[in-house]
């Protein structure tokens, strides 16, 4: 078991979580952060330190973001277990379903931007 990050993160990257986590396991991918469920040791540091209220024990995780329990472990695949984030600095992607996310919340914005523009209710 491990803590995971959800979609709140998505294109916020606070980082608080990352200062605080004892073991440097809070990698930042493109657009979110993401808890290596190898190298985290379960401490809960960063938990109450989210700002958005994103990171979640692994059981605990909303219905509605469970598929992120998979996007933080599968984030990892190609990468290993590095031995800690710091080294490798931010990463240039993510996982698909913070893709997905990205591409519902852009959507999200630009049909509000253009309500508003039209005044349509």
């Amino acid at each position: 078991m491990a803590y995971i990050i959800a979609q709140p993160c998505t294109d916020v990257k606070d980082k608080s979580c990352m200062q605080e986590c004892p073991v440097d396991c809070i990698y930042e991918g493109g657009r979110q952060l993401y808890i290596h469920p190898e190298e985290c040791v379960d401490c809960g540091a960063c938990e109450p330190v989210c700002p958005v209220e994103a990171i979640f024990y692994e059981e605990d995780v909303p219905n509605d973001w469970r598929p992120y329990r998979a996007a933080n472990a599968e984030f990892f695949e190609t990468l290993g277990s590095p031995g800690g984030a710091a080294a490798l600095g931010p990463l240039d992607f993510d996982h698909p379903v913070a893709i997905a996310a990205q591409a519902s919340a852009a959507a999200s914005n630009t049909a509000s931007t253009n309500t508003a523009a039209t005044g349509a209710a």
